[in-house]
């Protein structure tokens, strides 16, 4: 078991100019010496499920000088219905206690680094937040109903650590924003990997795109660590009494923040609408196109439908994407294979064909009016011009001949 004695940050506990709140014993002497409490920092690392990084709560016994890293990201892929809980938005996460070079040694390997921020916690807050971590860490009490944005591995340090200060935390975080969305957050840090990005980008509704309290934002590790650095304790000194690196960062650092510009979007949509436009004779081409896209859409459509409407995952509800990524381009592959043997579809093909670029075209009215605002123009301004120009090209009374 790690001690204290055996980590880099050692000579804190014998550091006489820091606070006196991780003393050996206390001025009375009926009383239990006070645990040390650390947050714990984890970078994102390469695997798609540790971009956004992690984090989780050290307690260093104030006796024996052993510390206990209390992670609340485990979860047990083997129980009943976990694929189906997952889809659902319905995860269970557990709060595991284990020694904290135990807890390293998977980031060490990695090549993820790590940083503790000792927190300047009066004594009694110390004891109260270690054996509350303790009784949580209990198998009957270690399970949790995870989500991704309001309950995940840092919203639950979070918690705790507001939960120690009386709500001092949350008082001091709530009120400021640096505009920033669950949104943003999620496409920045998935960035390394373009289908998860893709993923998060198609899949979140309007709730992703509020701006953001600090207290909100914490939901990514580094944010909180971040906003710890800029709080107070509950005597008004700064909360991170100390702070140093356990493990350095070996791989890709964190993606910053960079600016989403829409105009790329609307010039690939233009130049496709325009390569349709020009291919509207040769159907059978035309259909052998098309067939993808609408395939794409189609399925894309279908699972934000049954994300809205039959899962638990309140950011995906009510996507306006849904309009441009319409389940009734499934409708249309019958018509493309038709197309693609040469064939003229039936009538109902153009009807359902107008049908999907008038719902492409709403999506843009409704982001003009801004009614519960969702950040997807470049999706409307890539996909609109399309169908509409396949619309034109393929919905046409005068283009029923078909072509070569």
């Amino acid at each position: 078991m790690l001690t204290l004695a055996s980590l880099p940050f050692a000579a804190l506990a014998q550091d006489a100019t820091a606070p006196a709140t991780v003393p050996v014993a206390e001025s009375s002497a009926n009383a239990p010496a006070a645990p040390r409490i650390g947050v714990v920092t984890m970078q994102p690392g390469e695997i798609f499920f540790e971009r956004f990084g992690h984090d989780a709560l050290v307690v260093v016994d104030p006796v024996t000088g052993h510390a206990t890293s209390y992670n609340f990201g485990y979860f047990d892929p083997g129980e009943a219905d976990f694929i189906g809980r997952f889809v659902r938005g319905e995860m269970m996460y557990y709060l595991v206690a284990l020694p904290l070079d135990e807890d390293m040694s998977y980031y060490r390997e990695s090549g993820r680094g790590a940083s503790i921020q000792w927190l300047d916690l009066d004594p009694q807050q110390a004891r109260t937040l270690a054996a509350s971590l303790a009784e949580r860490a209990k198998p009957e009490n270690a399970r949790y109903h995870y989500d991704y944005y309001t309950a995940n591995c840092a919203t639950m340090v979070r918690d705790a650590v507001d939960q120690a200060l009386g709500g001092g935390l949350h008082s001091q975080l709530s009120g400021r924003s640096r505009g920033n969305t669950y949104r943003s957050e999620s496409v920045r840090l998935a960035s390394p990997s373009p289908w998860m990005w893709l993923g998060f980008d198609i899949g979140l509704g309007p709730f992703a795109d509020q701006p953001l309290s600090r207290w909100q934002e914490a939901f990514v590790p580094m944010r909180l660590a971040d906003a710890l650095r800029q709080s107070r304790n509950s005597e008004g000194r700064p909360l991170v009494q100390a702070e140093q690196e356990l493990l350095p960062h070996g791989i890709a650092p964190e993606p910053t923040e960079s600016p989403r510009r829409w105009w790329p979007w609307l010039l690939c949509g233009l130049l496709a609408a325009a390569g349709v436009c020009a291919l509207r004779t040769r159907r059978r081409l035309l259909g052998g196109i098309a067939l993808p896209v609408w395939l794409f859409c189609g399925i894309a459509g279908a699972l934000l439908t049954y994300l809205w409407g039959f899962s638990a995952h309140q950011a995906a509800w009510a996507n306006r994407n849904l309009l441009v990524l319409s389940p009734l381009c499934l409708l249309l592959l019958p018509g493309a294979i038709m197309l693609l043997r040469g064939r003229t579809p039936r009538a109902w093909f153009r009807w359902v064909l107008w049908a999907v670029a008038l719902l492409a075209s709403l999506g843009l009215v409704l982001h003009w009016l801004s009614l519960q605002a969702q950040v997807n123009l470049q999706w409307i301004v890539l996909l609109l011009p399309v169908h509409l120009a396949l619309a034109w090209a393929l919905g046409r009374r005068d283009a029923s001949v078909t072509g070569r």
